[in-house]
């Protein structure tokens, strides 16, 4: 089965269980609390960026821009 990724980067699901997966990873090898937040908030921000420009090309290609 072959994974699509474009697919799976616009997914708000597949950000919030990044952010998810590496703040904990981060506090338990000893990174401020601070520190754990500020990644989160950019990966949240990252993948919001990516799905937004990812939908807008779907949108786009749909229209045939």
């Amino acid at each position: 089965m072959k994974i699509d990724w474009k697919l799976k980067l616009s997914s708000r699901k597949f950000w919030a269980a990044a952010a998810g997966f590496v703040s904990p990873i981060m506090l338990a090898f000893g990174a401020a609390h601070s520190s754990a937040a500020q990644v989160t908030a950019l990966i949240m921000s990252g993948g919001a960026l990516i799905a937004y420009i990812l939908g807008e090309g779907f949108v786009d290609a749909g229209r045939g821009d």
